[in-house]
Formats: structure tokens, C-alpha cells, sequence
């Protein structure tokens, strides 16, 4: 059973949102309307009844998420070095690494099928400034150093110029890619949906710190290989500029928070170590199933290796 199917499967299904697509564009909708800046408004009530019941849905997701993921996490170490150790290892062995998908868009993939996989990636992406942010909310105050140390450098150390946000926003610009939940496959949704439910809720904080550190840890090589497959496009430095520095940056990122903010988590709370695991595995089976459905309508006509893959 393909992971894409099997979380299919996860989830608290209504009629309003009988499927997974169903589910993670509403979900999607939902996060965008209430992530927004916004005024006082007279159907606050009303609103308020709404996002209860899609916090439901989504607590329903996240916990039918982490029973998928138990099996994977029930004998993580709780000692800080051995936790650290058993995390980094994931670069390797976690779910989705390595994934033939990289190197064909390094070396293959046309500008129309770079901009389409471009395109599902923005659609997906949460945030990782905002994520940060809200996940150090009263933290202990040495990991709340480390990550406020991440967020300095998302906002571009104070310089406009370089904020990785906006740095993204003009990699989408300068390739004409227009995202919208509606085309965006459900498993790059699921993804993004995902990270913003851990980050947004306070019982799941040691999750989300597993979770961002583990984009950390695993995606410099990705974004190298797309940075790669960008210059091999002819597309101009602009468009290839936030793939690059993550492609050097990402490595120091997850150093520091591997050592000033994981190992001391569990340190204070041996506990904790497994909720760390499961976010960082949650993401990575998120971002195992994004590859497989990228894979599966890239190829699905002309590339042999999808057969293989499967």
C-alpha cells in the first residue's frame, strides 16, 4: 500500500468533507481565512462556532496522524544524545528521503514541468517564519533563543531584501506560477495543513519543534537539486536565490537546533522525546507522500521510473 493511500484513510470524515481532498482543502481554506489579518466584525460568534468545529476535524486528523506514525516513534531514545543521534539519522533513513523525484528535476525536468512542481510547493508552503514563531511561544528560554536566532534569519537579519518569504514570493512572480487550493494536490495541502495545525496548537509544541527541525535537517539537498535543475533552465539568479541559500543555510539552521534546542527539550523532559519524533516523522510522511503524488502525475505518461518507484 502506497503512504499517499494509506493517509487517504486519516482523518475525521463528514459529510461536508467525505474525503481527504475534501478535508485538507477545506482545512486549507479554513487556515488561510483565519491566519489573515483581520478587524472586529459583528459575526464573530458565528465565526467562532466555525472554528470549533474545524478545530475538531482538525484534531481529529492530527490524532489519527500520530496512531499512523506510533509505531515508528515508541522506542526513540530519551537521552539527549542518543535522541539527537536517533534525529539526524532520519536524514537517511527517514520516510521520503532520497526520492528519485530530486535528481529528475535536476537533471530532466522541463521548465513546464518544473514550474507545475513549483507551483504545488508554493500552494503547500506554510510559512516557515510564521511557524517558527508561533511555536516559541514560552518555551524554555534556550531553545527559545535558538529559535529566535531561525526567525532572525528568515526575516533577512532586518534587511527586506533578504526575508526568505518574499525572496520565495519572487521565485513565484518571476515563473508566472499561480497557486490556488483548488489545483494543488491533497497530500501538498495535507502537508501545509499539518505544520500550521502543530504550530498553531499548544499541545502539540514539542511535535511542531520536531517537525521544523527536521525541514531543517533534510531539505538542503532537495532544494539544491531544484536550485540545480533552475540554472540547468536558464532561469535568472533571482528565481534560483532562495533554493540556493537554503541549500548552504538549512545545514547550520539544524545543527543549532539539533544542539540548542532538541537536545535540551529532552534533557529537561526525557518525556517529550517521543512527541519531538512524531512531528518530525508526521512531516516527513507528509513530504513522502507529496513525492509520490508529484511523481505519479509527472510521469505518469513518459518516465519509466515510476514503475520502479512503486
Amino acid at each position: 500500500m502506497s503512504v499517499a493511500y494509506s493517509l487517504a484513510q486519516v482523518g475525521v470524515f463528514t459529510p461536508e468533507f467525505p474525503d481527504a481532498e475534501a478535508l485538507h482543502q477545506g482545512l486549507a481554506h479554513w487556515n488561510r481565512r483565519r491566519l489573515a489579518v483581520q478587524v472586529p466584525h459583528a459575526d464573530w460568534s458565528a465565526e467562532l462556532s466555525r472554528d470549533v468545529r474545524m478545530q475538531r476535524l482538525e484534531g481529529g486528523f492530527i490524532e489519527a496522524f500520530r496512531g499512523h506514525v506510533a509505531p515508528q516513534v515508541q522506542d526513540v531514545p530519551t537521552d539527549p544524545a542518543g535522541f539527537v543521534a536517533w534525529f539526524e539519522a532520519l536524514k537517511d533513513s527517514g520516510p521520503g528521503q532520497w526520492d528519485p523525484l530530486f535528481a529528475w528535476l535536476e537533471t530532466e525536468a522541463s521548465l513546464e514541468q518544473m514550474r507545475w512542481f513549483l507551483t504545488q510547493e508554493a500552494a503547500g508552503e506554510a510559512g516557515f517564519d510564521d511557524l517558527v514563531a508561533l511555536t516559541q511561544v514560552k518555551l524554555p528560554t534556550r531553545p527559545k533563543l535558538e529559535l529566535a536566532r531561525n526567525y532572525w534569519d528568515e526575516m533577512g537579519r532586518g534587511a527586506e531584501g533578504g526575508m526568505h518569504g518574499p525572496m520565495l514570493e519572487r521565485t513565484v512572480k518571476g515563473l508566472e506560477l499561480r497557486p490556488t487550493i483548488e489545483a494543488t494536490l491533497w497530500p501538498s495541502l495535507a502537508l501545509a495543513n499539518t505544520m500550521t495545525a502543530l504550530a498553531t496548537t499548544r499541545r502539540y509544541v514539542y511535535q511542531s519543534v520536531g517537525a521544523l527541525g527536521v525541514v531543517e535537517l533534510t531539505a538542503p539537498t532537495r532544494v539544491g537539486c531544484i536550485a540545480e535543475g533552475l540554472k540547468r533552465l536558464d532561469r535568472p539568479p533571482e528565481q534560483r536565490k532562495y533554493f540556493m541559500l537554503h541549500a548552504q543555510l538549512d545545514i547550520e539552521h539544524s545543527r543549532a537546533w539539533n544542539a540548542e534546542a532538541l537536545a535540551p527539550l529532552v534533557e529537561a523532559d526525557p518525556g517529550c522525546a517521543r512527541y519531538i519524533a512524531e512531528g518530525a516523522i508526521m512531516r516527513l510522511t507528509c513530504g513522502e507522500q507529496c513525492f509520490e503524488a508529484y511523481r505519479n502525475h509527472l510521469w505518469a505518461h513518459d518516465h519509466p521510473l515510476v514503475y520502479a518507484a512503486e
